[in-house]
């Protein structure tokens, strides 16, 4: 049996509800979740790595490319990633491929997998129906994915080529990636239907918020995932002006309890 680590981020469940599909289909492979292991990530004993994350900005999180960048992979060992995106594919998987590259690892495949889009600042969640549509070609494409990787098949990379080299990407990536970050001080906010319940702050990747009376206070250290607002029980969590009203989003098989991985 193939021994297999699947590492994965986040927020709202659409990567979490991939990768454990993949890893059953993978011989049960392991599940470990990026953020829980930033440090000193250490990959050498698996045969074969799998990374799965959402695309943000048409590119990587910084918490994904912060970690591909110093987990430690043999060179032999079989690697391959899925971006979920709910718009674009965008060039996730070149950035994952080219920061593995520099550090002797090759990525294998890059697969790309639709889910329903989670950014409540630029749209509401899509209806019921319409979201388990996308679940099963969702299904249909991971189970493709588990027969490549099965074979360890090689050059596969699903991108959207008009993307890859756009002064669009540039802007929105490039410069918008820096100021990630210092989003969350800036834009989110509770409202007055806030409970107190403290689950934006366990459910937070990074650990970014902090109960101050026992709302929440974002620090200077987001992912702009959109965890916190997406899973506050009371929706009382907003980004600036532009989410009030939006509809609500995590994926239906994940709890919010599968997403807390800090102590």
């Amino acid at each position: 049996m193939v021994k297999t680590a699947i590492y994965y981020f986040s927020s709202t469940g659409n990567s979490l509800a991939v990768a454990r599909d993949l890893a059953r289909g993978l011989d049960n492979a392991d599940i470990i979740p990026i953020n829980s292991s930033l440090d000193a990530p250490d990959a050498s004993f698996y045969e074969r790595v799998g990374f799965v994350f959402p695309i943000y900005m048409f590119g990587l999180p910084l918490i994904v490319r912060s970690f591909l960048g110093k987990i430690e992979i043999k060179p032999e060992t079989y690697v391959f990633s899925v971006a979920t995106f709910g718009g674009l594919p965008g060039r996730a998987l070149s950035m994952a491929g080219e920061i593995l590259k520099k550090r002797g690892i090759e990525l294998a495949c890059g697969f790309s997998v639709q889910m329903p889009g989670n950014y409540t600042p630029l749209y509401g969640a899509i209806p019921r129906k319409q979201q388990d549509k996308i679940f099963l070609r969702q299904k249909i494409k991971t189970q493709k994915i588990i027969e490549l990787v099965c074979q360890q098949a090689a050059g596969v990379m699903e991108e959207n080529p008009f993307l890859l080299n756009l002064a669009l990407y540039l802007l929105l990536y490039r410069a918008g990636s820096s100021r990630i970050p210092l989003s969350a001080r800036r834009g989110f906010w509770s409202t007055e239907a806030c409970t107190k319940c403290g689950l934006c702050a366990k459910i937070c990747p990074v650990g970014n918020i902090q109960l101050q009376g026992g709302r929440p206070f974002w620090l200077l250290h987001c992912q702009h995932c959109m965890g916190c607002l997406q899973w506050c029980p009371a929706q009382a969590i907003e980004y600036r002006n532009f989410t009030r009203g939006k509809g609500r989003y995590h994926h239906p098989e994940i709890q919010a309890l599968d997403l807390i991985t800090r102590p």
